[in-house]
């Protein structure tokens, strides 16, 4: 496994007036298209394989069937895109703590819409971190959707700040990872306790140096 930055997010529309993104929402079909094409550019050009699409949180009126049905729509049509420019389409589960009314909350369902779709450059992007909010026993979950997973976040739990604390065992994680032969990357999405620089000992063990010794993970 890998510690880096090896993804980004396409544009969510606007997040200042609560917009978490466009990708499960009837009628804004065209703004979702054009936040792939400005998402192709930046990737592109920053050599990044993976752009996390937001499904958006749910709108009055609008049923689940309904959104359901958008979202697919739309991320087969982001797989199309991504496909001539070698990307991956990339859909994250998040809690409801943290975004009460997002769409997509629980890994099976993001699973599920993976494999409905049958695009291979569509994965889940796992967050801990959520996973642990919305159900723990995350490892088990990682197991029963490993080949769909392309993508790994983490973050402590429950305040989401350094992995180093919390209710999850990382470094117990971090071993399983490597066991288990799992060679995408892990990004870092959390709130420093203090400053990041401060906040970076955590990672002491896991930096691989010259000779790509100390647990086998890439900084």
């Amino acid at each position: 496994m890998y510690f880096d930055a090896g993804l980004i997010s396409a544009p969510p529309d606007d997040w200042a007036a609560g917009e978490r993104g466009l990708a499960a929402l009837p009628g804004r079909e065209a703004g979702f298209r054009q936040s792939i094409e400005t998402a192709l550019v930046y990737a592109d050009r920053l050599g990044c394989p993976r752009v996390h699409v937001m499904a958006g949180n749910a709108i009055a009126g609008a049923g689940r069937k309904a959104m359901r049905e958008t979202y697919l729509a739309n991320l087969a049509h982001a797989a199309r895109r991504f496909a001539d420019y070698g990307l991956t389409v990339m859909i994250e589960p998040i809690n409801t703590r943290d975004m009460p009314d997002y769409f997509l909350t629980e890994q099976c369902a993001a699973h599920d819409l993976v494999a409905e779709l049958g695009a291979p450059n569509i994965a889940v992007q796992m967050d801990f971190y959520h996973a642990q909010i919305m159900g723990g026993d995350v490892w088990t979950q990682f197991l029963a959707g490993r080949d769909r997973i392309g993508h790994i976040q983490i973050a402590g739990v429950p305040e989401r700040h350094e992995p180093d604390t919390g209710e999850l065992n990382y470094a117990w994680l971090f071993q399983q990872l490597n066991a288990a032969g799992y060679d995408g990357w892990v990004g870092c999405e959390y709130r420093p306790r203090t400053s990041t620089q401060a906040g970076l000992g955590w990672f002491a063990p896991w930096r691989v140096g010259p000779r790509g010794r100390s647990g086998g993970v890439k900084a």
